[in-house]
């Protein structure tokens, strides 16, 4: 064990170079070959141990469609910080063109990292770690921002059956049992994302009783609501400095210019 532990600063060190290299494929294989020679335990300790900015670029190249294994074995704290970092990773003409398909890869993302797992106590942890935090407040209610009125009746369903809620709703929207699971997960995280979709409300029953008209031309939504765009640049903001967080000497040539 001593042996295998002694290799996993070399191999953090190797991950984070190629990743903020952008050999995202690199660094994959670099966790694919220690898992084969440490096991996933090792993998788990070197994704807590590389910095989260470091995570998110590499996580940031995968989703529910693509099988990673640091999707499969962050540790719930390290995914829940490397949130703080994805804003960083997108391309700011397409939060003004075209934020919805981003707010759809993030979806993907969380989806694939939360569902990814079979073990309802791990999925548990992650979506309590990722939701305590205001950044992570502020990426779910990104993901509840495809859906509001979908949110509005997961409220309502929170409100009326509480822990005994369940996934099934009057939608077929994908975003419902990811908000389910999380309202079951952490009432705290639920609500904290839930308000920073709809920052009128203060009290979870007032939002239950809040409804959107079925008109088609209102043009205005009754209920007031943070859109897309507006989330995604409250994300960007929240965006930590990595000047403490990034190693002496770290490549500075990353298009955004918030990881230099």
């Amino acid at each position: 064990m001593s042996d295998e532990k002694s290799n996993l600063p070399a191999i953090s060190k190797q991950v984070t170079e190629l990743v903020l290299a952008g050999s995202l494929s690199h660094a994959e294989q670099a966790f694919a070959d220690a898992a084969e020679q440490h096991g996933d335990l090792a993998v788990a300790e070197v994704l807590q141990n590389i910095p989260p900015h470091v995570t998110a670029l590499h996580m940031a190249g995968f989703d529910g469609g693509k099988l990673s294994l640091a999707t499969l074995l962050v540790p719930p704290k390290a995914w829940a910080d490397s949130l703080a970092y994805i804003a960083a990773t997108w391309n700011e003409d397409m939060i003004e063109d075209d934020p919805e398909r981003i707010a759809e890869g993030l979806f993907n993302h969380i989806h694939g990292v939360v569902f990814g797992t079979e073990n309802e106590e791990r999925r548990r942890e992650l979506l309590q770690e990722a939701s305590a935090t205001d950044h992570g407040a502020t990426v779910f209610a990104i993901v509840f921002s495809l859906a509001p009125k979908e949110m509005l009746e997961v409220a309502g369903e929170v409100i009326s059956k509480g822990q005994y809620i369940t996934a099934q709703s009057s939608s077929d929207s994908d975003v419902v049992p990811l908000a389910v699971a999380l309202a079951q997960a952490s009432e705290d995280g639920w609500d904290r994302a839930l308000f920073e979709l709809f920052p009128e409300f203060r009290h979870s029953a007032d939002l239950a009783d809040a409804e959107y008209s079925d008109d088609p031309d209102d043009e205005e939504p009754s209920v007031l609501q943070r859109s897309t765009k507006e989330l995604l640049y409250r994300l960007r903001k929240q965006v930590p400095s990595t000047r403490n967080a990034s190693a002496r000497g770290g490549r500075r040539n990353l298009g955004t210019g918030i990881f230099s």
